[in-house]
């Protein structure tokens, strides 16, 4: 796995992470945001399995097998699958140890999901191209690859600038800092309260334009299906900040 700025993703996603990535009822933990996502995704996998790539403490997962779709999942984390197995035992949602764009789950899927930017955890393109080949190798023929994913905000980005705010509220401020050469990004996530102390998580990311996506698409055999600004179906334009893509493997 690459480095950026001496950060490996097996050490950022450690047990302290784990313990600390649920928020219940709230972020992304949100029923106005896990809800529309859950939804989505069991009417594409129509009936048949699905295969979640990072699925983390099982935020997407659990819901989704609860709604009678079969889940299998891969996740680099032993930390974050523990943390997942405190939701739900292997005969309900089986996990594979190891990296998103290299290991193999057993049998096919009509479905492989990737949500909320996580395939930019993969820090270059040769990372991320083997990452749509690895979804096409566990798809059934006219299976869907779903990818939800932010839109680079270089254009938040003033000349001679590396960082954007992209979040200030009471107690946390979210920025970014830019390798635009390299098309790298670090999120910095500052918590803090009334005293001087402020607690840091840092996580890198390579960031990816949707035509760059789409032509990674093509390289791994998928043809794009559909476009959406969000989980709900909302048009995809100049002005959205993020995008689910559904990529399809052709029927026959």
């Amino acid at each position: 796995m690459t480095i950026v700025d001496g950060m490996q993703q097996e050490d950022i996603w450690d047990f302290d992470a784990a313990q600390h990535y649920d928020t219940p009822g709230v972020g992304m933990f949100a029923p106005e945001t896990l809800g529309p996502a859950v939804d989505r995704l069991a009417e594409l996998a129509g009936g048949g399995p699905a295969l979640e790539f990072a699925i983390g403490t099982g935020r997407v997962a659990v819901p989704l097998a609860a709604r009678g779709v079969p889940v299998t999942g891969i996740e680099l984390s032993p930390a974050m699958i523990d943390r997942l197995r405190t939701k739900a035992d292997e005969s309900a949602i089986p996990v594979i140890a190891g990296d998103m764009a290299t290991a193999l789950a057993p049998g096919k899927y009509a479905l492989v999901y990737l949500v909320y930017n996580t395939i930019s955890n993969l820090l270059t393109q040769a990372e991320q191209v083997a990452c749509f080949r690895n979804a096409a190798r566990h798809l059934l023929p006219g299976g869907r690859f779903v990818i939800e994913l932010w839109v680079p905000e270089l254009r938040r980005l003033p000349p001679g600038r590396r960082a954007t705010v992209w979040q200030c509220e009471p107690g946390y401020i979210g920025l970014d800092t830019y390798d635009v050469l390299r098309q790298h990004v670090v999120s910095h996530h500052f918590r803090f309260g009334e005293g001087k102390q402020a607690e840091l998580f840092r996580s890198p990311h390579r960031y990816i334009w949707p035509a760059e996506l789409d032509l990674m698409a093509q390289l791994a055999g998928f043809e794009l299906e559909t476009r959406h600004a969000d989980w709900s179906g909302a048009e995809f334009t100049a002005e959205s900040s993020s995008h689910v893509s559904v990529y399809r493997v052709p029927p026959g």
